[in-house]
């Protein structure tokens, strides 16, 4: 779900054109991260808002009142009805029966119970949980009831000046950016990422490091894959072992290994990629690798 429409909504200098460019080019940084068209539907609300997800939103709008969404969001009397309504269409978005392509070759003309039934796992930033708790309280009074969604609810990543500071478009220094070189990025580390590590050498030798506030280590922790090697580089900088231009230099490496992957992925998507990616179909459900427990045999018995 691209919010295009939120954003016209929410910010009077967007147009509804400017904003609708700028989720294409989210979109296609969304597939670069490696998400498979066979099982991917993406779509514009600009674009797609109709048919049955417009009912939906229009039957739950029924369900809601001003005083509910004005508590949520903070709306008030000099609120705009567009950024009132908004919240039900962001809310059906987690109902089954708002996409009837994805579903079958033939999708069905009414919404149906048995789509509705379908559960949703919602992946999101802290920020949405207001409009998500109000789909919680009320998916189960639509006309065709759907299960509460289960709710993921995501950690924004730190910026570089640490806890407090706020990652900003504005501040070039505040963040990695998906479109840095990596000489970009070693210089951004280097020379903006907090540390958690003492005034001198001997003393950080003597007292240690604290990779709780440090933000490389901090960084690690979301993209090295290895807990075990997680374990040691916090143990070592902890008792000193590990100084802090050692540490940057393990999140210099993953960092620039990770984007520059994420960059050439990037350039592969072309507008015939979109395209496919946002076209109403009829999704692969089957397939997802499937892996045993890891204390389980092939055969089934719990090993030994």
């Amino acid at each position: 779900m691209l919010t295009d429409d939120e954003k016209a909504i929410f910010n009077d200098n967007l147009t509804c054109e400017e904003t609708m460019k700028y989720a294409m080019d989210n979109a296609k940084d969304i597939i670069a991260l490696g998400f498979d068209v066979k099982k991917t539907f993406i779509y514009s609300d600009l674009k797609y808002l109709g048919g049955h997800f417009l009912m939906n939103a229009w039957e739950f709008s029924k369900l809601v009142t001003f005083n509910q969404v004005r508590g949520a969001f903070g709306f008030n009397e000099s609120t705009n009805i567009g950024r009132s309504f908004f919240p039900s269409v962001q809310c059906v978005a987690a109902f089954a029966t708002s996409y009837p392509e994805i579903w079958a070759e033939e999708p069905l003309q009414d919404r149906h119970p048995s789509i509705a039934r379908i559960p949703c796992l919602i992946p999101m930033g802290i920020d949405q949980d207001p409009y998500f708790r109000l789909v919680r309280d009320n998916a189960h009074r639509m006309r065709n009831p759907s299960p509460k969604p289960a709710l993921i609810h995501s950690k924004f990543l730190t910026a570089l000046q640490g806890a407090g500071g706020k990652m900003s478009s504005s501040n070039p220094n505040s963040a990695i950016f998906m479109t840095d070189s990596a000489k970009q990025i070693k210089t951004k580390i280097n020379r903006h990422a907090f540390s958690g590590g003492q005034v001198s050498l001997e003393e950080h030798r003597r007292i240690g490091g604290n990779p709780d506030v440090d933000v490389s280590y901090i960084y690690l922790t979301y993209f090295e894959e290895s807990d075990e090697k997680l374990a040691e580089v916090y143990k070592k900088y902890r008792e000193g072992s590990l100084l802090t231009g050692e540490l940057k230099k393990m999140a210099i490496d993953l960092l620039q290994e990770y984007v520059q992957q994420f960059q050439t992925r990037r350039a592969a998507v072309t507008d015939q990629v979109l395209e496919e990616f946002m076209r109403p179909r009829k999704l692969e459900w089957r397939g997802n690798p499937r892996h045993p427990p890891p204390n389980v045999t092939e055969a089934g018995r719990f090993a030994n």
